[in-house]
């Protein structure tokens, strides 16, 4: 353990905590994955014998920025995490309230994650009630200084955000780059986004696909996510046509049949999918699970398939690469933002552009090499996407 760590943990003769940390973030009972990562931090932190408490969103989107089924979570809430549902991200009053309540109690550290400009006005005012203190360190985990979808005061509301922050996290090199556009002068780091480990361990392929009704002979490549525009599906829907009118790379070294089993909720109009997936040349390769997978069900999904693939138009960093190194199911992503960092080439998985042809390609490329190929190199990669690392570095900058 680092001498940063030691001096914020009990002392020996086991007499009180060292240190308190308070997450801002979402959290149960709102479901996705940054809530996902934020229940897991806490419990990283509270490992390292911090005492870790969530503050999380009463009212976190209004309807235009949530195009999904719902906001909130069927699943139980996690065992021994301390979660207030406190922050209305629309209401000023609330903010200054909450500010205060976080002044008053005086954590050493907060940890704020930033994931979407609409967030800098509610976050910035309650970050600078609790600096008034003259105490709290307050540490920014940056999921994106830039959002996926551009709007209107994007750059005022990140600019407002970033003031009262102490430092900064990154989890790609790309958001790094973003950040020094505004904060060249406060510390930041990068450190790659930890391994997705709170949702059970692997489980043998026969009974993932037992469970998900796959055949075990199948060839499965894996989408799995919320979809929206820039990841990409419409991409690999035409990667797979292509795929289906070559007809020898549906029988490369005896594989038989490829199937795209997709896997998440449409954030976006389905019908601008509907032509593609009704295709009678492909629909017949498609296993559609266009729904929320909630948390105890993600283990199936990614134990079924053979390899993952991100067809990303652009990205900074993906939750779902953590997620597959946890499964120890090789990938393939495209070649933009952060991902060709995270997934080196032809050792954990493959590269392609971020186009059809490129994506065809590179899959039949990775049936022919053989999911052997990658498991070894996959397996020594994955020890470096560790949740102690991620405590060092957020300690580190206090």
């Amino acid at each position: 353990m680092s001498e940063s760590l030691n001096r914020l943990v009990p002392s020996p003769s086991g007499r009180g905590w060292g240190g308190t940390v308070v997450i801002i973030g979402p959290a149960h009972p709102l479901r996705g994955g940054v809530a996902s990562y934020d229940e897991r931090l806490a419990k990283a932190l509270m490992h390292h014998r911090y005492e870790t408490t969530i503050y999380t969103f009463s009212y976190q989107y209004p309807s235009f920025f949530f195009p999904g089924t719902t906001q909130y979570s069927t699943e139980p809430a996690p065992a021994g995490i301390s979660i207030k549902v406190k922050i209305n991200s629309v209401n000023p009053f609330n903010w200054i309230k909450v500010g205060n309540e976080l002044k008053k109690l005086h954590p050493d550290i907060i940890v704020v994650r930033y994931w979407l400009p609409f967030m800098g006005p509610c976050l910035g005012t309650i970050l600078r009630r609790v600096k008034k203190n003259n105490h709290t360190k307050i540490i920014c985990i940056a999921d994106n200084i830039f959002p996926h979808e551009k709007r209107l005061f994007d750059k005022s509301f990140t600019k407002y955000f970033l003031k009262p922050i102490d430092g900064f996290i990154t989890m790609s090199e790309k958001v790094l780059e973003d950040l020094h556009q505004f904060a060249k002068e406060k510390p930041a780091q990068f450190v790659p986004h930890p391994l997705y480990d709170n949702f059970g361990e692997k489980i043998t392929k026969e009974e993932a696909r037992k469970k998900l009704n796959i055949n075990l002979n199948d060839k499965v490549i894996l989408f799995f996510g919320f979809i929206r525009k820039y990841k990409g599906l419409d991409i690999l829907l035409n990667a797979i046509k292509i795929l289906n009118n070559d007809i020898s790379s549906f029988h490369l070294r005896g594989l038989g049949g490829i199937k795209l089993l997709i896997a998440g909720e449409f954030y976006e109009d389905e019908k601008n999918y509907r032509e593609l997936i009704n295709d009678p040349e492909i629909k017949d390769h498609l296993i559609l699970h266009t729904h929320f997978i909630s948390d105890s069900d993600v283990k199936y999904y990614l134990c079924a398939a053979d390899c993952v693939v991100q067809p990303y138009r652009n990205a900074t960093q993906s939750g779902v690469t953590p997620l597959a190194y946890h499964f120890e199911i090789p990938m393939i992503v495209t070649n933009v933002g952060g991902l060709p960092s995270l997934v080196p080439d032809k050792k954990v998985g493959l590269i392609a552009e971020p186009n059809a042809e490129s994506i065809a390609e590179k899959i039949k490329e990775y049936f022919e090499l053989g999911e052997e190929y990658f498991l070894p190199q996959l397996k020594e990669e994955k020890k470096k996407y560790s949740w102690q690392r991620m405590v060092e570095a957020i300690v580190n900058l206090t």
